[in-house]
């Protein structure tokens, strides 16, 4: 039976093996252009960006609703304004479409056009907004 004479390494030579097998890696992120300050930059715009719940993707699909750049910059504006005043789940309005959006999270709930909102009558909401 033949015994394997190879020593054991110890934990500061698997430490710098690992470390050297990583380092690549990291470098490469560098030779991309990619520094932690243009990640965070990058991760931080799009936390400002408006989302769509997948309620409100369908209500859109299912209404024939269709936002153009400046409504959809608009409905933004006024998830903005809602959040400096504290709302948290805010119905704005733009043009003669209803909205409800949940503020923090920047995520539009619900989608209608106003004539289809019955009796005009929007519940859980804290604020509104008319934009």
């Amino acid at each position: 039976m033949k015994i394997n004479n190879k020593p054991f390494l110890s934990i500061e030579q698997l430490q710098d093996q690992y470390l050297k097998q990583t380092k690549p890696a990291a470098n490469e992120a560098k030779a991309d252009g990619l520094s932690f300050q243009d990640i965070l930059a990058e991760k931080t715009e799009r936390a400002g960006e408006l989302k769509f719940s997948k309620h409100a993707s369908n209500r859109l699909t299912d209404r024939n609703i269709t936002l153009t750049d400046k409504q959809l910059e608009r409905l933004s504006e006024g998830t903005q304004k809602a959040g400096a005043k504290g709302i948290r789940e805010s119905l704005v309005l733009v043009d003669s479409l209803a909205f409800i959006v949940n503020v923090p999270n920047r995520t539009v709930v619900t989608a209608m056009n106003q004539n289809e909102a019955d009796e005009n009558i929007f519940t859980n909401i804290d604020g509104a907004v008319i934009m």
